[in-house]
């Protein structure tokens, strides 16, 4: 793969979600044929939600080490993940990538039957005696993101020229991971294998990233890395690997990741989503109608419990007895 050292802009379409909804169907299908990804504007979500939002992130990430450590991520991939805990590329990567985290879920009660699944259960929270107003905040925008996600779902199946609601019964419980992340303002040197974030595809279906505007997002679509420009108060969205095996790879899952050389903090946050947990992922019969591949099927959880072991060294499986498909 050609690495070069400066990357041009991309031209990933704009979905207007205030346009008629034809045309959004239309924008959203050529987006995932041809690029993985999108912006996606006019989605509803307050421009102040977001901003608190990212005030108590930062808030959260000056608190002191200990204090952080404290909610430090769980076996149900719930909590704080500590400054270079993941490696995204292995293969290319000669140190950690530089950055710290967070990860939040649906919140789920302990004593139900429900959190006998793995990556199920409570949130963690950094206490309200040091930050009174972080779960309140931080709650109210996974709802909103999660509201529009039930949204883009719906675009997402009259794109596939599926009933409006085919993935709703899919996703009634779904896997749906808040990621508040922190990249320390040490500059990337791809070249020498140090990476912000790095190259890697998502492992689920879809992705709604909001940042601060601090540039470092590059995609690499035809083999070349170009930059993801920053529109104010848009999602960007892309698809994951689990999405592009339904659609028999009609949709495209497309590497990216973080190169930082602005000597800058950045803050961003992923919403990660992903189906129930025991959702069978097989090709839809009207992506192979269309030429799509055939893939074996898989369930959405097994396989997602791979893929975090294979990239989060914090992750332990504290599921006893509890398999694993890789």
């Amino acid at each position: 793969m050609t690495v070069p050292q400066a990357c041009e802009a991309t031209p990933i379409p704009v979905v207007d979600f205030s346009a008629e909804e034809a045309s959004v169907v239309k924008t959203w299908r050529r987006a995932c044929i041809d690029h993985g990804f999108l912006y996606l504007t006019n989605h509803g979500i307050p421009e102040s939600l977001v901003s608190e939002f990212f005030e108590q992130q930062h808030a959260f990430f000056r608190l002191p080490l200990d204090q952080k450590m404290s909610i430090v991520q769980d076996e149900n991939n719930r909590g704080y993940t500590p400054y270079k805990e993941s490696t995204l590329d292995p293969e290319n990567s000669k140190r950690p990538d530089t950055h710290e985290g967070l990860y939040f879920g649906r919140e789920v009660a302990a004593d139900s039957e429900e959190a006998k699944l793995p990556l199920h259960g409570p949130n963690q929270w950094p206490s309200e005696d040091l930050l009174p107003n972080y779960r309140r905040v931080t709650q109210a925008y996974y709802d909103a993101v999660t509201a529009l996600m039930r949204r883009s779902l719906h675009i997402l199946a009259l794109s596939l020229d599926l009933p409006r609601d085919h993935f709703d019964a899919m996703f009634a419980k779904p896997i749906a991971s808040l990621r508040p992340l922190h990249y320390s303002a040490e500059v990337a040197s791809p070249e020498d294998g140090g990476f912000s974030a790095g190259a890697h595809t998502d492992y689920g279906c879809l992705t709604f990233l909001m940042t601060d505007g601090t540039p470092g997002l590059q995609i690499c679509p035809d083999g070349e890395w170009v930059a993801v420009p920053h529109i104010r108060g848009a999602f960007v969205i892309n698809l994951g690997d689990m999405l592009e095996r339904w659609t028999g790879g009609l949709y495209r899952s497309t590497l990216h990741r973080v190169v930082c050389t602005c000597g800058k903090e950045r803050f961003s946050a992923a919403f990660f989503v992903e189906p129930s947990f025991e959702t069978v992922v097989q090709v839809f019969p009207e992506c192979l109608a269309k030429g799509g591949k055939s893939y074996p099927p898989i369930q959405s959880g097994e396989y997602l419990l791979g893929k975090y072991r294979a990239t989060h060294s914090g992750y332990s499986l504290a599921k006893e007895g509890h398999a694993i498909a890789a």
